[in-house]
């Protein structure tokens, strides 16, 4: 079997979450039968960095010996503002031979130092956005946590690097792997990345509890079932007062607003990433009607479910 080089790009003053948490996912999708992933980092000279943070990270090998990889991951960092010329000019020549090129927050302007977002469109930390905006032909973005084109993909701040690699992950191994994956790094459910931060499962604390706990992801995963206060105190072995008293303090929300966000999340993916019909969505998604879903719709995100549609989801789907 082919192994899949997976690459991180190392640079003095390279953002460490930006690298080790892509690096996580990737790590704990290698535990896949079907993974390949060969993880590699490396720096201009394979000299030793140092992070934003002054954590110092020992790359595997020297930037200017390593080909063109499957995967590249480009890091930003405060490092990529004034980007080392060694690690432009090595992108410009190798990258556009990779099969994807990835970049963290504002991996992506180094990206279009070497001229590979021009006639793109790309996302960045919202703080570094208009910076981003100053290459030519850059269509700048800012919203996503992150975007797809072609064979480019760009991320927002920080921990979004964590949503986009598991993306990658769902692309090469399927969906139950990326969340195998995601509950191992308790990030619960990946965020999609045309839409921005209104995930219910980080919205939401996650309780001390055990069965509280274990309740949590049970709702996550039985959008349809009976979601009723009686019903889930039932599971959890507590009176439906004590149960929605327990709830609240200790995820921050109601069970009702909880299973809401729950249901709306799976409704706003099955829309990205399928071609079901509302009638189907609505059902498999606990609204029970088109009309009810379409309520919930308009009352939270203010767009109707074939808007959204239309909005969001990828062509390719």
């Amino acid at each position: 079997m082919t192994s899949t080089t997976v690459l991180f790009l190392l640079y003095d003053g390279v953002q460490g979450l930006d690298v080790t948490g892509p690096l996580e996912v990737f790590a704990g999708a290698s535990r896949h039968p079907r993974a390949t992933y060969d993880i590699r980092t490396a720096s201009p000279g394979g000299s030793t960095v140092k992070t934003f943070s002054g954590l110092r990270l020992t790359p595997d090998q020297d930037l200017a010996a390593t080909p063109a990889p499957d995967t590249l991951i480009v890091p930003g960092g405060e490092g990529a503002l004034e980007p080392d010329p060694r690690v432009v000019a090595w992108l410009r020549e190798h990258a556009p031979r990779s099969r994807r090129v990835v970049s963290v927050c504002t991996g992506s302007l180094l990206l279009a130092e070497a001229g590979l977002l021009r006639g793109r469109r790309a996302t960045t930390h919202w703080a570094h956005a208009d910076r981003l905006r100053a290459y030519d032909g850059v269509e700048v973005d800012a919203d996503p946590i992150y975007i797809h084109d072609g064979d480019v993909y760009t991320s927002a701040g920080v921990t979004s690097g964590i949503d986009l690699a598991l993306a990658l992950v769902e692309e090469d191994l399927g969906r139950s792997t990326a969340l195998v994956v995601a509950r191992h790094l308790v990030v619960f459910l990946r965020r999609p990345g045309n839409q921005a931060q209104f995930s219910v499962q980080l919205t939401a604390q996650t309780a001390r509890r055990e069965p509280l706990r274990e309740l949590q992801t049970w709702i996550t995963e039985h959008p349809a079932a009976d979601l009723s206060v009686e019903s889930l105190a039932a599971r959890a072995g507590l009176s439906p007062r004590h149960f929605a008293r327990a709830f609240r303090e200790e995820t921050g929300m109601t069970p009702g607003r909880y299973v809401d966000g729950v249901r709306l999340e799976c409704a706003r993916r099955l829309l990205e990433d399928t071609t079901d019909g509302v009638e189907r969505i609505s059902r498999t998604c606990g609204y029970g009607t088109p009309e009810a879903m379409r309520r919930a719709f308009l009352r939270t995100l203010g767009t109707a479910p074939a808007e959204y549609r239309r909005r969001f989801r990828p062509a390719s789907v």
